[in-house]
């Protein structure tokens, strides 16, 4: 089973050209991601394919006018809901890429310039989504970033099931330190424990690092799952990571 993903963007070719590469461009090739991505201007009706015009009341830059963009959205039909980028939206985290990646499908539109008339907000989009609170020249980037996070998601794209369950954010919790070969480097030693085949103290070890790691980086994290336990602390103790 395939999951349909559709983007609309005037700068088809960037979103299209990132989608094809590294895991994402494997699990499209493959059918596991069947990434769709059209062209704002496919509807235009004059020369210059013209998606902008000037804000009434005055103002600086353009905005996207609507005709353009509910032609374009109505002439492909694509899968609900349609999600425009927007710094206004909800905050994307790795609980609504898992939300997307169980969805049916989904939609991304890529606005630009000072952004879309509001009449497209009002009656075209089903809702917004924010990557965060930084300002970017267009939509394209964050389509890309959401693509990415959902696509590995979907089974069969990623060639180990069980990775994304170690990750950060997995458990509401940053991931935890990875080492590899050679085993001192510069004096610098892998820690023991990942040596011992100890395979339950090993995962113990794991994870009270990602405890020790969140509390240290992004205790708003730790806050937002109520907290420690009583199981939490006694990790922590076992390895000597509490405060």
């Amino acid at each position: 089973m395939s999951l349909r993903i559709d983007v609309f963007s005037i700068f088809p070719e960037m979103v299209d050209n990132g989608a094809n590469e590294s895991v994402i461009g494997r699990g499209r090739r493959d059918g596991h991601l069947d990434v769709r991505v059209h062209d704002l201007r496919m509807t235009t009706s004059d020369v210059h394919g013209t998606v902008d015009d000037a804000p009434f009341g005055g103002g600086a830059g353009m905005v996207m006018m609507p005709e353009p963009l509910f032609g374009a959205v109505e002439a492909v039909d694509p899968p609900r809901p349609l999600l425009y980028l927007s710094p206004a939206g909800r905050t994307f985290d790795q609980g609504m890429a898992r939300e997307l990646a169980e969805s049916d499908g989904f939609s991304l539109l890529c606005g630009r310039y000072e952004g879309v008339d509001e009449r497209v907000r009002d009656h075209l989009i089903d809702g917004e989504v924010s990557v965060g609170d930084v300002v970017i020249a267009g939509g394209e980037v964050a389509a890309l970033l959401i693509i990415e996070a959902v696509g590995r998601l979907v089974p069969g794209v990623l060639g180990n099931s069980t990775s994304t369950d170690d990750e950060s954010f997995a458990d509401g919790l940053l991931e935890y330190p990875h080492y590899t070969r050679p085993a001192e480097f510069r004096g610098w030693e892998v820690p023991d424990v990942l040596r011992s085949g100890d395979h339950g103290r090993i995962e113990r070890w794991r994870r009270a690092q990602a405890l020790r790691r969140t509390l240290d980086r992004r205790p708003d994290l730790i806050e937002a799952r109520g907290g420690l336990s009583g199981d939490d602390m006694k990790l922590l103790d076992e390895f000597g990571l509490s405060d």
